[in-house]
């Protein structure tokens, strides 16, 4: 609660520090004003920042250089954690094994899989031991082990990032403005407090609104994917056909060079952005890495057309260059591995700014195209592959 108030003995076990030292950071100013005056009186924000300043201490830093980060309000971030309960880390591995009935080995995995350090797995809270539960509440239903293997391993890669982002732009739209402004540090502390104690409790909704629009969308890319293969041909487990492309921005590295870091990241934004708010509804970015696109889609005419039609309409510089292949694919933890995969990675990088290069596997699969024609470039050598793919380059009917 807001206005709940510890001992100098809770707070100090809390932050991991003997009862007098935390009152000499008191009486220092190491700690600001947010205590009530008196020996028993820390506020939580007193003690969330007594943990910060314990592990500041542990990392090296002197009480002078804490004293003046506090000053400065570049210590106000870390009140938030006050907003995350972490509850008493009582529990252990092998508690969590006897009550879910689940092998320790299982549970390391998933863990490890979720992306949290194992070093946590003695110091668990009864919050991590209901998820535990949840978990073997799912393997018992029968949900295949491998499937939710991979799952746990697109969750925890999936929420970290999102975190992640989460943190860093409340840093940067939030926290360096107030800093900027000369707020102080108490009061900026407080204000970031009640913010964040507002937007936390909305994330949870808004996400899980997110994660149902897209299972439903999903779901029927699945229907109609299923319908596909079992007209054309049954493919082995794991697998998939797709149609694959990649985009990127020709002579990025020496715009780069010439624009400066923040033009450059602008301009990428806005490719990315535009990628994604032009693609067709079957289509879908899957990652992104600097200033290339990977995106996946079910109908190959879509994404061709597509892939034309952005070169088209795209005037921003650097210009563009897409690449686009077709084939079997191997999925695996929320991405796309395989040769054809590879394929579509170095057909892009045959491509100048403008063009869309395409396989012959996209030329087989959108021949009845009433608008679009195919220049054969021939046969052509990719790096890293040992035969060579016949390529073309894909454009609208009345082009030259």
């Amino acid at each position: 609660m807001a206005d709940e108030t510890l001992s100098l003995k809770e707070a100090a076990r809390e932050a991991g520090v003997k009862p007098d030292t935390l009152r000499r950071w008191a009486k220092t100013g190491v700690i600001p004003e947010l205590t009530n005056g008196s020996g028993d009186g820390w506020t939580r924000p007193a003690v969330a920042h007594a943990r910060i300043v314990a592990r500041l201490r542990e990392r090296g830093h002197s009480l002078q250089e804490i004293r003046e980060a506090s000053r400065q309000g570049r210590l106000a971030y870390g009140f938030l954690e006050d907003l995350f309960a972490p509850g008493e880390r009582r529990r252990t591995l092998a508690d969590m094994s006897k009550e879910t009935g689940l092998a320790e080995a299982l549970l390391d995995r998933i863990w490890l899989g979720l992306g949290f350090p194992r070093s946590e797995l003695d110091q668990l809270t009864e919050e991590d031991m209901q998820a535990a539960r949840y978990i073997a509440t799912v393997l018992e239903a029968g949900f295949p082990l491998v499937a939710f293997l991979q799952i746990v391993r697109v969750y925890g890669q999936a929420l970290s990032r999102i975190a992640e982002a989460e943190v860093r732009l409340f840093h940067l739209y939030v926290h360096e403005p107030l800093m900027r402004d000369g707020v102080p540090g108490l009061e900026m502390a407080e204000e970031m407090q009640d913010l964040a104690r507002d937007l936390l409790p909305l994330t949870s909704p808004i996400m899980d609104y997110v994660h149902q629009r897209y299972l439903q969308h999903f779901v029927e890319q699945d229907i109609l994917g299923h319908m596909e293969v079992d007209l054309d041909e049954k493919e082995e487990l794991g697998r998939v056909r797709v149609a694959i492309a990649f985009a990127d921005l020709a002579g990025y590295t020496r715009y780069t060079e010439e624009a400066g870091e923040e033009e450059a990241v602008s301009t990428v934004e806005r490719f990315i952005d535009a990628v994604s708010e032009t693609l067709p509804d079957d289509a879908r970015v899957v990652k992104t890495i600097g200033d290339e696109v990977m995106i996946v889609a079910q109908d190959v005419q879509a994404l061709t057309d597509w892939a034309v039609g952005f070169q088209r309409l795209y005037r921003d510089r650097p210009t563009p260059r897409i690449g686009v292949n077709a084939g079997v694919v191997l999925y695996r933890d929320g991405d796309y591995f395989g040769r054809e995969v590879n394929v579509a990675a170095r057909v892009v990088a045959r491509a100048r700014g403008g063009e869309v290069i395409v396989t012959d596997s996209v030329v087989d699969a959108v021949r009845t195209s009433d608008w679009l024609r195919f220049e054969d470039i021939g046969s052509v050598k990719l790096k890293g592959l040992d035969q060579p793919r016949l390529l073309c380059r894909a454009q609208i009917e009345d082009e030259d």
